[in-house]
């Protein structure tokens, strides 16, 4: 072979014809003999003989050790470290990072900006605090409505969870019980112990799903409901329980695709509210007496009383014109306890035969000034239905004229508005047999089908075009939100989930075939009042001011989210109260998704490691090149210490 090779070369010299091959073999040759000098002069350089050398004539004393310093311009100078060399041994190799900021000492990132509250506090309600209340007359339950601290007043501290909390069961094994350490309260096991509310077994409390005019039980109750009006057509979607107990109606009315919001005070019935969101029922603190219910106008399909001790004929019917103002066209209202059905009664609710027929009559009276009509009474339960629109009762109104129209009221503000006894007309329509406000389709097209309020251009700047797209948009969000927590793409795994900024339901519809429901705020500074088209997609929510705290216990939620919240209130109120809020309402373990402006979300982000909870940011779902980002944290699991103890936990 070498003989060939030979050959070929001779030949290639002394050929006259040009030979293509020759220069490519040149080139071979010489790359090959860079990279054998190449190699040779770095195993060299790198010998041990050669380090030592180095190293001795550096030290210039000793040949075992040697100081490097290392020139890094505009960095930190670091501690450097001996390394010894030897003759026999290679060079140690540092790869550790030296471009670090030190961090923050614990009394300066953690204790000073949010410490945590006294144990004391593991269920401090900020606008409905008992001690506060006090303040406030006792007519007409007005002490009992939200009373928020001032400024100077409000705590920059951290709600504890009791000792012992643990996180709730899934739903809906949480519809029928709930741990003790959670909510502590047995009083409500002893006052309603013959009305089948809650029992207290071993470590935690039993729903059995009574009530005090359902002793068979609330599904038992909701089925005699069904055999009056409809329940199974989608027709009824949204309703709303005042006085709810621990809300077993609102409980049992969820497998029937009927979300209720379900409210009541903090009052003596101690915790019932709070046993309803520890069952994952949707329930907000609230009372009816001088203000406005937070919803719009036209908002739920169904209301409904048992029992719930709420004065119906008194104070000139106040309080069911402010019912009627939250019905929608069509929708019923049912009571059921005093004085329905006093006949067989009256001894058991000791009272009068003539005091029960006077309310019943006084209620009567009420409903008829409401242009509502009865439908049915039958046993325990009545029913009244409002009109599809006010055609007729405006001719009525003409002739009677005992209860007259709102003039130039907005029937959608309900933020600190003061009730009235005037009835709140419906939006005109050109035939009798319309809807006022036009129809709404049935559960559960309703969620995907245009809202009336959008089709009829009452929403300034928000066509039927921005809706639908407004719908694919999250879907795709909340596609993207589940590759990044882990927890909210688990099923079953979040149950009450809140929405501080919800516009038009977007977010909760893209969730509707999860376990979960959300509570969809719509803040009361926003441009757009979009509430009222939350609730025509069947979905529910409120209306809430974030510079103050929410009408709900601490650990409310297993999830939040917020879109644009804090640039929407940064210059309205400090940025850390809103933060402290959601880490009161927000259960330990649970999740927050923020999207924001970048610099924003680097703000909240270093409260909320003040806070400790963990928390990322990461990149819009567009990608890096949008300035919007999506901060994603989680609070950590942490609890008051044992009541033995003075001292708190440290985390």
């Amino acid at each position: 072979m070498a003989n060939s090779f030979g050959s070929n070369l001779f030949q290639n010299f002394t050929s006259k014809k040009p030979n293509k091959s020759l220069p490519r073999l040149y080139f071979f040759t010489f790359t090959i003999f860079l990279c054998t000098c190449f190699y040779l002069l770095g195993l060299w350089q790198n010998s041990p003989a050669a380090t030592t050398t180095t190293a001795a004539a550096i030290s210039g004393k000793n040949r075992f050790s040697a100081v490097s310093t290392t020139i890094r311009p505009n960095c930190p100078q670091t501690n450097s470290t001996s390394i010894p060399i030897s003759s026999s041994s290679s060079t140690t190799l540092d790869f550790s990072a030296h471009h670090q900021n030190p961090e923050p000492s614990e009394t300066l990132s953690r204790v000073i900006h949010a410490p945590v509250c006294d144990a004391k506090l593991s269920e401090y309600t900020p606008c409905e605090d008992v001690q506060r209340s006090l303040k406030f007359p006792r007519e007409n339950l007005v002490y009992r409505e939200r009373h928020c601290p001032e400024k100077n007043e409000i705590l920059q501290c951290r709600i504890p969870a009791p000792f012992g909390y643990r996180v709730p069961p899934r739903w809906p094994e949480s519809r029928d019980w709930a741990w003790y350490a959670n909510v502590p309260h047995k009083e409500l096991t002893i006052e309603k112990k013959n009305q089948n509310w809650v029992r207290f077994e071993g470590d935690r409390f039993m729903f059995p799903g009574g009530g005090t005019m359902f002793p068979r039980g609330a599904g038992a109750y909701i089925d005699d409901i069904g055999k009056l009006i409809n329940l199974k057509d989608g027709s009824i979607r949204t309703a709303i329980d005042t006085g709810c107990g621990v809300a077993s109606w609102g409980a049992y009315l969820l497998p029937r695709d009927i979300i209720a919001v379900s409210f009541a005070p903090r009052d003596t019935h101690e915790a019932q509210v709070q046993f309803a969101l520890e069952r994952g029922v949707p329930a907000l603190i609230g009372v009816l007496a001088s203000i406005r219910l937070p919803y719009p106008s036209r908002s739920f399909d169904m209301a409904h009383c048992s029992r719930c001790l709420i004065p119906w004929g008194q104070n000139d019917g106040i309080y069911l014109t402010e019912v009627d103002r939250v019905l929608r066209p069509g929708g019923y209202w049912i009571l059921s306890g005093p004085p329905i059905n006093w006949e067989i009664h009256w001894k058991g609710w000791e009272r009068t035969r003539e005091s029960l027929n006077d309310e019943q009559v006084s209620i009567e009276r009420v409903a008829k000034s409401l242009c509502w009509k009865k439908l049915v009474q039958k046993g325990d339960i009545a029913i009244w239905q409002k009109p599809t629109n006010h055609v007729h009762c405006k001719i009525t109104r003409k002739v009677f004229k005992n209860r007259p129209f709102c003039n130039a009221e907005d029937p959608d503000s309900a933020w600190y508005t003061k009730m009235n006894t005037c009835l709140t007309p419906l939006p005109e329509v050109t035939d009798i047999k319309d809807v006022s406000g036009g129809g709404l389709t049935n559960w559960p097209e309703r969620l995907t089908a245009i809202p009336p309020r959008i089709n009829s251009g009452s929403l300034k700047g928000i066509t039927a075009e921005m809706f639908k797209e407004n719908t694919e948009l999250w879907k795709k969000r909340v596609a993207y939100y589940k590759t990044l927590d882990y927890q909210l793409a688990e099923p079953g795994r979040f149950r009450n989930l809140l929405d501080m900024n919800a516009y038009l339901g977007g977010f909760a519809a893209a969730m509707i075939d999860d376990p979960v429901w959300v509570m969809n705020v719509a803040p009361v500074e926003a441009e757009v009042n979009t509430l009222g088209v939350v609730f025509e997609r069947g979905l529910i929510g409120t209306y809430q001011n974030w510079c103050e705290a929410m009408s709900t216990y601490p650990r409310t939620y297993d999830f939040i989210h917020a879109d644009s919240v804090f640039s929407l209130y940064e210059k309205r109120c400090k940025i850390e109260d809103i933060l402290l809020e959601m880490d009161r309402i927000l259960r330990p373990q649970g999740s927050v998704i923020l999207r924001d402006d970048v610099d924003v979300l680097l703000k909240v982000k270093r409260s909320l490691d003040a806070m400790q909870w963990d928390g990322r940011i990461v990149d819009h779902e567009n990608g890096p090149l949008e300035r919007e980002k999506i901060l994603i944290a989680a609070k950590k699991y942490w609890t008051a210490p044992p009541p033995d103890k003075n001292q708190h936990r440290k985390l």
